[in-house]
This record gives C-alpha cells, structure tokens and sequence, in this order.
C-alpha cells in the first residue's frame, strides 16, 4: 500500500485524484486530503435539490460530484477526508456492508489514539455521543473497493446548514430539530483543540500500523497531468456536477408584486424538458413565449436569466410577470 498526503486543497483536482488512484492507478492506496469549502454531491443525487444553490453561488462554494453513492457533505478546511483503495477481500470488503465496517473501526482506532470514543451509526456514519461527525461512502471497480469519508474537525457548521438542503425526513428520523443539533466536530469531544497537521499525524500513525509495508508516495508530474486532464474533462464541467443528475420533476411557488406564481418543471439530465406556470399573478404578454424558450437550457440561475432575456427580446420581464425582473424569475427557478 501507498500512503500519499495530497496537499491541494482544489476539490476538482481532490475529486480527480480519486479517481485517477482507483481506475489508472489501480494499487492499494491510503490518501488524507482537505479541500476549500465545497458541497460534494453523491454520485446518483439530484446536485439541484441538495444545495441551497442562491446561498452557494453568493458564498462562493463549489460544488462537485463524487463517484461514490450517498448523500451531499459539505467540506471546509476544517475538514480531514480520508481515502482508502484497496483489493477487495472477504475479510474486509467482500460484501458492501462489510466494507463500512471493517475501514470504519480503522478510523475509530485511529481517533481512539487521541482519546475520543467514537462508535458505527446507521449504514454509514461515524457519531460520538449520539452525533455525527462523518460520512462515509464506497464503490466498486474491477477488484478494487474505494471507501472515503470526511472527519470533522472544527468545521463551520453555520456554513454547512445554511448551504445543504437537508431533506426533513433525514432530520426527523433522527429525532432531532436541526442540521447543528445532529452534526459535531472533533474538537468539541477533545480536552485540548487540535489543528488538522496534528489530525493527519495522528491517523497516518495508526495507519501505518496496520500497515507495516506501507510506503510514502509523492504525485509525481505525470500523475499530476493526468488527473489534471480529468479535471478539466469532467470534474469542473456543469455536465457532470449537475447534468448527471438523474430524471426530476421541479416544483416551486413564489409572490411578486403582480400576484402568486406556480412553476412546474420536468428536467432530465440537468436540462429543462418542459415548464409551466400558473397562478393569479398579472403580466401584459403571453407566458408560453417565455416557457418556449426555456426548454432545452439547463436548469441554473445563470442560464435561465440568458434565456428569459433573449425570450423577451428586450421587452421587460415585469410585462410578463408584474413586478419582476429576469433575475427575479432566473432565482426563482433555480
């Protein structure tokens, strides 16, 4: 096995790099990597109805989609992700379920090392004292399993719950009134707060461990061209991050000055198929001009404003919703 600390915080190049290690590298590998604030969608999640997209695109979050299933995490650099790629065995990953648990105690181990007392929850978390502090996935490829999750060291959870959408099932079934009530970090369980450099040596340590034959790697130029073309091939494309999301339906409702708007939309591989809009709102021209005209364009604010703007062919948006304006409608929308 390898052991690689990846220096870059970039989560289009982290989310690469993962990647690159399981399907070109293809040998066992244990990487810790941190990135700059970021939504990482699973890989069959609907990217729209996870985040809290206005909230994200003010506070200049990225957002990416991760090959592995399951739900969005939100990373900040007070977050430590681990990577374990590894052939898959009986005794460890034969079967999905088994696989949670046997790199799940390696991270319990670890943390146990800086006196925390950290437990299995559910299918694939990681709690202390009944919360959350990390989220972890897997998947599957030619023999090979890649198992990563986040560890929350002093995250900003303000942050987190303002840009996830949490659905309220989730919250609910987890008796809980919120996002901050059912999240922790770290350090709240520590006697002493630790900075992540202190983190990284402590579970390299424990790795290390268990096992003995592991060895350092440094990326080397060729690694690093080679993840950076998948970057630029899929990790930073809008077709990816939100095109990839499966088949859904968009429903919404909003007020504007001229009255109460309904939108209805259907949108299959992150474009818009079909849209409808009712209500008692009041405008002064004929709305299929503006539902024509959005069919076919990806369901984003920035996409949506082009195409109502060449839709109204410099004619106001209030003409057709009273009171509003492209942006208005655009954030609407989205």
């Amino acid at each position: 096995m390898i052991y690689i600390y990846n220096e870059s915080t970039d989560p289009y190049y982290n989310l690469a790099a993962e990647e690159y290690l399981l399907y070109h590298k293809r040998e066992p590998a244990f990487m810790l990597w941190v990135n700059r604030d970021v939504i990482v969608v699973g890989r069959n999640q609907n990217t729209m109805a996870e985040i809290n997209y206005e909230y994200v695109q003010e506070a200049g979050i990225a957002v990416v989609r991760r090959l592995t299933g399951g739900g969005a995490v939100f990373h900040d650099k007070g977050n430590l992700n681990f990577t374990f790629i590894t052939k898959e065995q009986e005794e460890n990953s034969g079967k999905t379920e088994n696989a949670f648990v046997f790199f799940g105690n390696m991270i319990i181990g670890a943390l146990a090392t800086l006196g925390l007392d950290a437990s299995l929850s559910g299918r694939n978390d990681l709690e202390i004292d009944g919360r959350k502090f990390s989220g972890t996935a897997l998947t599957v490829y030619r023999g090979y399993v890649l198992h990563h999750g986040t560890l929350m060291l002093n995250i900003a959870v303000d942050t987190l719950s303002k840009a996830l959408r949490v659905s309220p099932q989730k919250i609910e079934g987890k008796g809980v009134k919120s996002v901050r009530s059912r999240v922790t970090n770290l350090n709240e369980h520590l006697d002493a707060p630790i900075e992540i450099p202190q983190l990284v040596e402590a579970i390299s340590a424990f790795i290390r461990t268990q096992y003995p034959d592991i060895q350092h790697y440094e990326l080397t130029p060729e690694d690093h061209a080679a993840i950076s073309r998948l970057v630029d091939e899929k990790y930073r494309k809008w077709e990816w991050n939100y095109g990839a999301s499966p088949k859904y339906n968009f429903s919404k409702d909003t007020k504007y000055p001229g009255g109460t708007v309904q939108a209805r939309m259907c949108v299959r591989d992150g474009l818009i198929e079909e849209v409808r809009f009712f209500g008692d709102y009041f405008g002064k021209r004929e709305i299929s001009e503006i539902e024509q005209r959005l069919v076919g364009v990806r369901h984003e604010a920035s996409a949506i404003t082009a195409a109502i703007a060449t839709a109204s062919e410099g004619i106001p948006v209030g003409e057709y919703f009273l009171g509003a304006d492209a942006d208005d409608v655009a954030g609407f929308l989205a």
